[in-house]
């Protein structure tokens, strides 16, 4: 049970990434910092910017049981 919860962290992790990565910057961030915080767009979240919202929210709560699994399964067996 253990393997497989550490092998869906490692897939889980990568989607995340990923994930997160495919997220558009809304700026006020350290980027913006050093110029990058030109772009200007006001415009409201498309749908896709809420599909990808809601997956990268659902991936990262079914990471974070994984966390907590594989924690309780390492208390038990010690």
């Amino acid at each position: 049970m253990q393997l497989v919860l550490k092998i869906a962290i490692l897939v889980l992790s990568l989607v995340l990434v990923v994930l997160v990565l495919l997220h558009r910057g809304k700026g006020g961030g350290l980027s913006s910092l050093f110029g990058g915080g030109v772009q200007s767009s006001l415009s409201g979240s498309s749908v896709v910017e809420k599909n990808l919202d809601r997956v990268t929210i659902f991936v990262g709560i079914i990471w974070t049981v994984c966390i907590v699994g594989v924690t309780l399964s390492i208390k038990l067996t010690t």
